[in-house]
């Protein structure tokens, strides 16, 4: 009996030491003209190391922006930046056009181990500027 209640605290302390968290989030938003998705997916991973607790991060992220309007409507197009920030950073992307545009979605995606992790509650702030127009609106998580 004595070996079963070492083993169960044993196990307890073991979960204890290391606990795994997933954080899954998808940010949407939209402006008159442009609309935006961004998905993140992080682990965290809390552990014993020399007696002390520890954490050890990984994330990986996609962010698309798709224009709301028909893709004819790009046809002039010559170039298009655009801009996303979250409090553990920011991105951004530039496209220069010789001939119209094939697709009317421009996309970015990254990760990092050990950075700065995404939070549930946060405003993400995009920026778009096509040629000589701009718009600037937010994404907010879907599952708030």
């Amino acid at each position: 009996m004595k070996k079963i209640i070492t083993l169960f605290f044993a196990v307890i302390f073991l979960t204890a030491c290391s606990e795994t968290n997933n954080n899954d989030y998808v940010f949407i938003g939209e402006s008159e003209h442009w609309e935006a998705e961004y998905t993140y997916n992080g682990t965290e991973k809390w552990e014993e190391k020399d007696g002390q607790k520890a954490i050890s991060n990984e994330d990986h992220f996609r962010f698309v922006l798709t224009y709301k309007g028909p893709l004819k409507e790009l046809s002039s197009l010559q170039k298009i930046e655009y801009s996303y920030e979250t409090n553990s950073g920011q991105g951004s992307g530039t496209e220069e056009f010789t001939a119209p545009p094939s697709s009317r979605t421009f996309s970015s995606s990254g990760g990092s181990k050990g950075g700065a992790k995404v939070e549930q509650d946060e405003v993400i702030k995009v920026h778009v500027k096509w040629d000589d127009l701009e718009e600037s609106f937010e994404l907010h998580n879907i599952n708030q």
